[in-house]
């Protein structure tokens, strides 16, 4: 690895669970954005995606950081713009995928992104990858200067009840993190273990697709208040799908009253059934983000699959 070369890669989570607690751990909200990697030189600000894309042109806001970097560093960190006081995935990742830079500068000036730096990679005139993660936020705190923009993580070593607070705040969750880790460039390492907030509710299932490789992308529906099925996107089906076939027939006509788009070669079912899907939100059109199927429901029927209020 070279600094000049901008060869590196950052290190990456390994692993998902419930939150917990281990003295051997430090805990960190985390954020939903876009993961960075920013190379800070005297008079340069250079940010880079973890495809080592760089990210200048589309976060302008963001590339004058360096005026804050007291040496020569190669953060690592998170890009992320807030919508209703919360980090929001979708408007960040609107924002990368802009090409006008009249937009981008608009943008740029009325929602502007920040970055917040959690680890740093290299330090002065060398890399520190092989200092433990502790040695390294000390090093972080000296490499920075906190202003606008540009923020350093906060951690604690109460995991449970970080992880209570930004439940309540309405947060994505929390990131585990051995103290006495190292930084693996481009690798999974269970050092670094996310704990995230779910939402769990249940869903008509009125049809499917047939993807490759013997997996099934379920057809997901809720009712409206006036009883209007409403489309809810899909969820891949984890589980065998023997239960559906022995349950259900295939139908030719659709809940819905016009097909929704990208379901034209559904097979649709009869009767619906009932399943639990988990997911991190809902997004802008009504759909989930990140669902996991967790089963089917055999105690619900179809009519109790409504639209909560406050979505």
């Amino acid at each position: 690895m070279e600094f000049d070369a901008r060869d590196v890669s950052p290190m990456l989570i390994g692993k998902e669970q419930l939150p917990f607690e281990d003295d051997e751990f430090i805990y960190e909200c985390k954020f939903d954005g876009i993961r960075c990697l920013v190379y800070i030189e005297e008079n340069k600000t250079d940010l880079r995606n973890k495809r080592n894309l760089s990210l200048n042109k589309n976060f302008p806001e963001l590339i004058s950081i360096h005026k804050q970097g007291k040496v020569k560093c190669i953060l690592d960190g998170e890009v992320y713009k807030f919508n209703n006081g919360k980090t929001d995935f979708f408007h960040i990742q609107k924002r990368a995928l802009l090409q006008d830079p009249f937009k981008i500068s608009l943008h740029s000036k009325s929602y502007p992104a920040y970055f917040t730096a959690f680890d740093i990679l290299y330090y002065r005139d060398h890399f520190v990858t092989d200092l433990s993660l502790m040695k390294r936020k000390e090093l972080l705190q000296k490499a920075i200067k906190e202003q606008g923009n540009l923020s350093i993580s906060r951690y604690t070593d109460f995991g449970l009840e970080l992880f209570e607070k930004t439940k309540a705040l309405g947060l994505e969750g929390i990131v585990a993190k051995r103290k006495d880790s190292l930084y693996h460039c481009g690798k999974r390492t269970k050092d670094w273990i996310k704990c995230k907030h779910l939402l769990d509710e249940d869903f008509i299932i009125c049809g499917y697709i047939p993807k490759e490789n013997g997996i099934y992308s379920l057809i997901l529906a809720q009712y409206s208040a006036n009883d209007i099925p409403v489309y809810k996107g899909h969820v891949t089906l984890g589980v065998s799908i023997n239960y559906l076939l022995e349950n259900t027939k295939q139908s030719n006509t659709s809940l819905f009253s016009n097909i929704p788009k990208g379901n034209e070669d559904a097979i649709w079912i009869t009767p619906p059934l009932v399943g639990c899907v988990k997911f991190m939100e809902y997004t802008e059109n009504g759909h989930l983000r990140q669902p996991v199927f967790k089963g089917f429901r055999e105690d619900k029927s179809i009519t109790e699959c409504r639209i909560k209020e406050n979505k």
